[in-house]
């Protein structure tokens, strides 16, 4: 296996863990506090890491951190989550599969990254083999559910192409990133989860674990494959391993929860298993300009420089 192929083959276990999150929480969790699952998926995992690591952001870093927690987990995870509670049937795991191509219109606008045709080709079959996935007859759109979808897949791709983008500072893991981010986006939800769900629910024996098992296994190392990948693949390569996580929950449903797995969710899996691996082809799915090396500025548009 080569160097590129083993990377790929890593980062892509971040979706298929991700894939796990629906069978945990329907079957683990109370109920009706996506809030207050977000935060304990994110807030201990990043204190855990900040503990493991020892280590801080420096000057700039504190704001960018900042931004990129709240991105890739502060508004994340809530938008997502709402979604999911408001678009039954699947919509909301086609909503968000639209995740590939926000990341090429950003990567395009951010980084001044020419997509190619392989790519864009990619990203749009990664959509429809998610749709013929998940979807069924009769499932209803919610506005609110659809804005909400929208909104968390466009934060999480804009926070994947800053990650990108802006690199880790020298000296600094890929632990202590993820670290960073899970922390600053716990203490985005925090308020919002106190405020609107109240106090945190009783926890039994089932909850403990099924909130263990996604702080740590599913988030804090997910999490950190998943950063890992964006630092040595395409922005938009790492985005179309998403597709596996949707893919996952539906062999998850049939296997453990006895739900239907017919020809046309196998044949949406082969289609979005096919992008997935267009994807990870070699080269990248951009044309890329080249610029003159700037200083570090607050302005987006400039080329990354690592300190």
């Amino acid at each position: 296996m080569s160097r590129r192929a083993a990377v790929v083959a890593i980062t892509a276990l971040a979706p298929v863990s991700w894939g796990t999150t629906y069978y945990v929480t329907t079957e683990f969790l109370p109920p009706d506090r996506p809030l207050f699952t977000g935060l304990v998926r994110s807030l201990p995992a990043g204190l855990l890491l900040l503990t493991l690591t020892r280590t801080l952001p420096r000057g700039g870093w504190w704001w960018r951190a900042a931004v990129l927690g709240a991105l890739n987990i502060g508004a994340f995870f809530p938008l997502l989550f709402l979604a999911a509670y408001r678009l039954p049937g699947g919509v909301a795991a086609v909503v968000t599969s639209v995740g590939p191509l926000f990341v090429i219109g950003l990567a395009a606008l951010l980084a001044a990254e020419r997509p190619t045709l392989r790519g864009s080709a990619a990203a749009v079959a990664a959509a429809v083999g998610v749709s013929l996935v998940v979807l069924r007859s009769g499932a209803e759109l919610d506005l609110v559910g659809v804005v909400a979808g929208l909104a968390g897949t466009a934060s999480m791709s804009a926070g994947t192409v800053l990650t990108k983008r802006w690199g880790r500072p020298e000296g600094v893991g890929a632990l202590a990133m993820t670290g960073w981010q899970l922390t600053a986006g716990g203490l985005v939800i925090a308020p919002v989860a106190l405020l609107l769900e109240g106090d945190p629910p009783a926890l039994d024996g089932n909850a403990l674990i099924g909130f263990a098992y996604l702080a740590f296994g599913n988030t804090a190392i997910g999490y950190w494959l998943w950063f890992r990948g964006i630092e040595r693949l395409s922005a938009t390569s790492v985005t179309l391993l998403g597709p596996l996580s949707p893919a996952t929950a539906a062999v998850i449903g049939w296997a453990a929860l006895g739900q239907a797995l017919g020809p046309v969710q196998l044949l949406g899996m082969a289609v979005a298993f096919g992008a997935t691996l267009v994807g990870q082809l070699q080269g990248s799915p951009f044309r890329k300009t080249e610029r003159k090396p700037q200083e570090v500025s607050m302005d987006l548009t400039a080329p990354p420089v690592r300190r």
